[in-house]
């Protein structure tokens, strides 16, 4: 399969168009527990032309299993594909004592360390800051990060769940100070959760900074696998954020359905081709738990939805609207 590439931000370093998420390797009960299910999904994304394997020091169901499950898995295929993790989650002290500054310049040199270690490899691509550090100024944070590209262990850097001015003040002290910039944002984006075209869209075009929405699929409510008082036996909502379900709009997702059936189109293929023509956004990423739902996401980012379609998307589920401040 032909996948698309993107450049990520205005950066050099090329992505495809949907991304493999690395939060369900090593996860407890899932199938890609185990080094063979990991290994069917990992191996499934590279058939169908996935380049980007995003990952994180926190995942799994013992810290650092996904990263390890990960590097095991691509195995010589490493050069050939590009690898993103992140850092600055609590890690219950798997990378040392850290205070709750997990943006300093010890931790960070611990975790990147281990990092490399769990996942068999000399260099990571695209290392990210997982979440911001209030107790760490980001100049400390944003110094020894460019000390990482210099020396070869990191080649780009990227930042997750920032705000806009966040983002911001991130890339100003980068210019300021001569260090290595952020050249992606990865957030929480999709049809039923689109807060991030407030501050975090427009501080990314701003900067010239790639977006990489996660959980595109609204925790799986927008696959059309959830119906109201129905949920597939062993699903995601059944075994946490049961919330989200109990607090879905099931008439939104009916006509979110109604949509795709008159396209001859897929609700996944829906959601991840909308997010996928949305600006500044360089990768979708998606989780999957068996080789069938890789292969799924890979198809999905193929329709181009035209401006009416947009319209109608916009239709059934509104935009945040902006709040006045004056």
């Amino acid at each position: 399969m032909v996948m698309d590439m993107r450049r990520l931000g205005n950066s050099g370093l090329a992505v495809s168009v949907v991304g493999l998420g690395g939060n369900n390797l090593g996860r407890a009960g899932a199938a890609t527990e185990s080094a063979a299910g990991a290994a069917a999904v990992v191996n499934a994304a590279v058939d169908a032309g996935i380049t980007l394997f995003d990952t994180a020091d926190c995942y799994g169901k013992t810290p650092g299993l996904s990263e390890e499950l990960l590097g095991r898995a691509l195995g010589t295929r490493r050069g050939d594909v590009v690898v993103a993790t992140k850092f600055g989650m609590d890690m219950g002290g798997t990378n040392g004592p850290d205070h709750g500054a997990r943006g300093s310049r010890g931790y960070i040199i611990r975790a990147v360390e281990a990092s490399l270690s769990r996942l068999g490899t000399d260099w990571i691509d695209l290392y990210q800051f997982h979440t911001p550090d209030p107790s760490t100024p980001i100049e400390e944070t944003l110094a020894a990060l460019d000390a990482l590209v210099t020396s070869g262990k990191v080649r780009y850097l990227g930042h997750s769940n920032r705000s806009g001015w966040q983002i911001a003040d991130a890339d100003f002290v980068a210019r300021m100070s001569g260090h290595t910039r952020f050249i992606s944002a990865q957030n929480h984006y999709s049809l039923l959760d689109r807060r991030a075209e407030l501050e975090v869209i427009p501080a990314a075009q701003a900067y010239g900074i790639g977006v990489l929405p996660y959980f595109p699929l609204g925790n799986g409510l927008l696959t059309g696998k959830y119906g109201k008082g129905f949920a597939p036996e062993g699903s995601r909502l059944t075994r946490s954020r049961s919330h989200l379900l109990q607090e879905a709009d099931f008439e939104q997702l009916g006509r979110f359905s109604a949509f795709a059936t008159a396209r001859g189109l897929s609700e996944v293929a829906v959601a991840v081709s909308w997010l996928a023509a949305q600006p500044v956004v360089a990768s979708v990423i998606a989780g999957a738990t068996t080789p069938e739902q890789v292969r799924e996401n890979a198809r999905a980012a193929a329709w181009e939805p035209s401006t009416e379609d947009l319209g109608e998307l916009d239709a059934i589920f509104p935009r945040v609207p902006r709040v006045a401040l004056f």
